[in-house]
C-alpha cells in the first residue's frame, strides 16, 4: 500500500510540472559573444607594431563575436573595420567633431542577431551635451557611445555601452564614473545593460567603485559562472602584459549572466601583439522573456 502510495505521488508531481512548463513556460537564454578592445591608434611612431601590421590579426579576432566596443578608432581604422567586416553594423562618432575627427569609441553588432532602436553619444565632461570638450582636468576629449539593441529572434532588449577615460585626469576618471554611471541608468531605465571600455583604472581606484555603487551593476569578472581565463592585466605597452594593470573592463546589469569571461591574447604571425591592450571578452546570457 506505501508503495503505491509512493508512486501515486510520484505520478501526479511529473503530471504537475508537466502542467507547469506548457501552461506558466520556461525561461531561456540567450547567449552572446561581447568583447571590449582597445586597438590602439594608427600610429607611425610604432613601427613594426603600427596598425598596418596588426589589422589582420585583429579582424581575424573580431570575427568570432557578436558584439564588440573598439577604442582608439581612427577614422581611416575604421573605413578598413567596415570594410573586412561586411557582416556587422557599426555606430561611434569622433570624438572631436561629432563625426570623424578624433577618435571613436565604435560599436559593432552582428546585423543577423540583432538591431538598433536607439542611439546616441554624451561627452565625458561637465556639460555631456556639448560636443568636443575635455572634461575637468582630462587631457583629451572623451565619449560614451550607446545603443538599445533588440534580439531578432527573442525580441528581448538590452541596452550596450562603449566608453574610453581620460588617461592623465584622476578628477575626469571619477567624474566620469558619476556621469556615465547616471546617465546610463536613464537611458536604460528597467532595460539590461553592458558598459564596457578602456578606463584607464584598476579596480582599487575611487573610479571604479562609483560605477559600482549602484547594487545592480557588477563587474563581469567578479560574477562569471565559470573561473577567469587568461592574464589578470590588460595592458601590454607591446611589450609585455602588466599584470597588475586591469584597466579594460566590462560591466553588466539586469538580466544578463556572465557565463564566461576571458582576457584573450590575439598575436601576429610573427607573434608580436596585435595592440597594446589585451581584449576582454565574455559570453552573455541574456534571459527571454518567458512565453504564456
Amino acid at each position: 500500500m506505501l508503495n503505491r502510495i509512493g508512486f501515486k505521488r510520484r505520478v501526479i508531481a511529473v503530471l504537475v510540472s508537466l502542467f507547469l512548463a506548457c501552461h506558466v513556460g520556461t525561461q531561456a537564454e540567450e547567449k552572446i559573444r561581447v568583447a571590449t578592445y582597445n586597438i590602439r591608434y594608427d600610429n607611425s611612431g610604432d613601427g613594426q607594431d603600427r596598425w598596418s601590421n596588426r589589422a589582420s590579426t585583429v579582424v581575424d579576432y573580431l570575427k568570432s563575436l557578436d558584439l564588440f566596443g573598439l577604442q582608439e578608432v581612427t577614422f581611416t581604422q575604421l573605413g578598413d573595420l567596415k570594410s573586412s567586416l561586411s557582416e556587422f553594423e557599426a555606430f561611434g562618432v569622433g570624438r572631436d567633431d561629432g563625426i570623424n575627427a578624433g577618435e571613436h569609441a565604435v560599436v559593432f553588432y552582428r546585423k543577423d542577431l540583432m538591431r538598433v532602436t536607439e542611439k546616441g553619444t554624451f561627452w565625458l565632461s561637465e556639460n555631456p551635451g556639448r560636443i568636443g570638450v575635455a572634461g575637468w582636468d582630462a587631457a583629451l576629449p572623451r565619449t560614451c557611445t550607446w545603443l538599445k539593441m533588440e534580439l531578432l529572434a527573442s525580441g528581448q532588449q538590452f541596452v550596450v555601452a562603449n566608453t574610453h577615460f581620460d588617461h592623465r585626469g584622476k578628477q575626469a576618471r571619477y567624474n566620469s564614473s558619476v556621469l556615465i554611471h547616471d546617465q546610463l541608468m536613464r537611458i536604460a531605465e528597467d532595460l539590461p545593460f553592458v558598459l564596457m571600455g578602456d578606463f584607464n583604472f584598476t579596480p582599487e581606484s575611487s573610479s571604479y567603485a562609483v560605477l559600482k555603487r549602484s547594487k545592480f551593476l557588477k563587474d563581469a569578472r567578479e560574477v562569471s559562472v565559470t573561473s577567469p581565463a587568461g592574464p589578470a592585466g590588460t595592458w601590454n605597452g607591446f611589450k609585455e602584459i602588466a599584470t597588475d594593470r586591469r584597466i579594460d573592463h566590462v560591466f553588466v546589469r539586469g538580466e544578463l549572466t556572465v557565463l564566461k569571461y576571458f582576457v584573450d591574447d590575439p598575436k601576429t604571425e610573427d607573434g608580436r601583439f596585435a595592440s597594446d591592450h589585451q581584449p576582454v571578452r565574455v559570453i552573455l546570457g541574456l534571459a527571454e522573456p518567458i512565453e504564456r
